[in-house]
C-alpha cells in the first residue's frame, strides 16, 4: 500500500476557516481524513501541506512514526506552528487509514480503550465569537451558561478576563469576582466551570490576583494564566494558585511540554492534536505529563474531524480529564462531516466505526468556501493605546 495523494478542503465555518487533509492511497476506495485548522493561517496551512506532500508520496501510509519523522526532520527548518499543524492533518489522516485497512477504530489502535466515556465541555455562545469572548456583564454571563446547560452540557468554559497589561486594576478584579460569583450560584456546584486567561496578564501578579477572585469558586482549572513560553512564571502561579492551573494550546512540540512537565509549572496541559504532531505525538507527550502527575485536557476549538481525533485519543489516555469541543458550531456542521460522536449527559459515548469514523461530503463543504477570518484579536487594545495579548 502507498500515498497517492495528499490535498486539502477548506471550508468556512465564520468563526474559523476548517483545512481538511485527505491522504489518498493506491488501493481503490481506501483514503483517510485530518484536520489542519489554524486561525487565521488557512493559506499558509495549505500551502505547508503541499510542500510536506512530496515527502509522503510514495510510502506505506501504515508507517505512521516514520512519516512523521520523514515530515518533520527532512523538513530541515523546524516546522513551527504553521508547519506542525499541517504535519497533524496529514497524520491524524494515516491513523485513518490503518483503522479503515484493519477494519477497527484508531482508540483500539492506540492501545485500546481506559475508560468507557469521554466527559466535554463547550463554551459560551457553543461557538459564537463574540459570546466567547465578550460577555462581561454578568446577567448575559449566567444567560448564555444556562442555554449551554440547555443542550446538556455538565461543564462549560468563560473567557471573561480583562484586557490587561503588567498589574491589574482593583475594580477590575472585583469585576472577575462578580462575575464568577454570579456564575456559580448559578449553575450549581456540581457543573465544571472552566476560566481561560488568553494570556492577557503580562505579569505573575496581575495573573494571581484574578485567580485569587476566582479560587472561592472552585474552578476546574484556570487556563493559560500569562502568555505561553514563560515556564519560570508558569511554575510561580502553579505554586501559589489553590486552584489547578492549565495551559498548552500555543506549544507545539513535545519538547516544549517536557520542559513545562519536568518545572511542574502545570497541573493539566492542553495539546492540540491539530498543532502538536498528530495523535501519536500526543500520547507521547500525554506520557510525559502522566509521569509528572499531571492531567491532559486537549485544546480543541475545531472541526468535526478534529474533534473525531480527540475522541478516540481521550478513550486511550488514561491522565485525560476533559475535552474541550465545538460541535454544532455552525447551523450546517453535520452536513458536511459525518463523524461518531454522539453525547449523553455531558459526555461523547464509545464509538466502534472503523478508523476516526469520519467522511466528508465534499459537495456540501463546497458551498462553505474560504473566506478570510474576521481578526478579533484588534480588540486587546488598552485605552491608552497599549497593544496587549488577546
Amino acid at each position: 500500500m502507498k500515498i497517492a495523494a495528499i490535498r486539502t478542503v477548506v471550508v468556512n465555518a465564520e468563526m474559523r476557516n476548517w483545512v481538511f487533509v485527505r491522504v489518498e492511497t493506491d488501493q481503490p476506495g481506501l483514503h483517510g481524513w485530518g484536520e489542519a485548522t489554524l486561525e487565521w493561517k488557512t493559506r499558509a496551512v495549505v500551502g505547508a501541506v503541499e510542500d510536506l506532500a512530496p515527502l509522503a508520496i510514495g510510502r506505506d501510509p501504515r508507517d505512521v512514526e516514520q512519516i512523521v519523522r520523514v515530515l518533520v526532520k527532512h523538513s530541515f527548518w523546524p516546522l513551527g506552528a504553521i508547519g506542525m499543524t499541517a504535519a497533524s492533518g496529514i497524520e491524524q489522516a494515516l491513523w485513518d487509514i490503518q483503522g479503515k485497512a484493519l477494519g477497527l477504530p484508531v482508540w483500539r489502535l492506540l492501545g485500546g480503550k481506559v475508560r468507557e466515556r469521554v466527559k466535554v465541555y463547550t463554551h459560551l455562545g457553543l461557538g459564537d465569537m463574540r459570546a466567547v469572548y465578550e460577555t462581561f456583564d454578568p446577567a448575559a454571563l449566567v444567560d448564555r451558561a444556562q442555554s449551554v446547560l440547555a443542550k446538556g452540557y455538565r461543564a462549560l468554559k468563560v473567557v471573561f478576563i480583562p484586557y490587561t497589561n503588567v498589574t491589574a486594576a482593583p475594580a477590575a478584579v472585583a469585576h472577575v469576582g462578580r462575575l464568577m460569583q454570579a456564575l456559580r450560584e448559578s449553575v450549581g456546584p456540581d457543573i465544571e466551570i472552566m476560566i481561560d486567561f488568553h494570556g492577557r496578564p503580562g505579569s505573575t501578579a496581575a495573573a494571581l490576583q484574578y485567580i485569587r477572585a476566582l479560587e472561592p469558586f472552585q474552578p476546574l482549572f484556570v487556563e493559560e494564566p500569562v502568555p505561553p513560553g514563560d515556564i519560570e512564571a508558569m511554575r510561580q502561579i502553579a505554586a501559589e494558585a489553590r486552584c489547578p492551573i492549565a495551559t498548552g494550546e500555543r506549544l507545539v512540540t513535545r519538547q516544549e511540554f517536557a520542559r513545562l512537565c519536568a518545572a511542574k509549572a502545570a497541573h493539566v496541559i492542553q495539546p492540540d492534536l491539530c498543532h502538536c504532531g498528530g495523535l501519536w505525538e500526543g500520547k507521547k507527550i500525554a506520557a510525559i505529563a502522566e509521569a509528572a502527575l499531571i492531567g491532559v485536557a486537549p485544546h480543541n476549538p475545531r472541526g468535526p474531524i478534529a474533534g473525531a481525533a480527540a475522541l478516540h485519543f481521550a478513550l486511550s489516555t488514561p491522565n485525560f480529564v476533559i475535552q474541550e469541543e465545538m460541535v454544532g458550531q455552525v447551523p450546517w456542521y453535520d452536513a458536511v462531516a459525518s463523524t461518531p460522536i454522539r453525547m449523553v449527559d455531558g459526555h461523547w459515548q464509545l464509538p466502534e466505526a472503523a478508523g476516526l469514523g469520519v467522511e466528508v461530503n465534499e459537495r456540501e463543504a463546497a458551498k462553505h468556501p474560504f473566506k478570510p477570518e474576521v481578526y478579533h484579536t484588534t480588540n486587546a487594545v488598552l485605552d491608552d493605546g497599549t497593544v496587549v495579548d488577546w
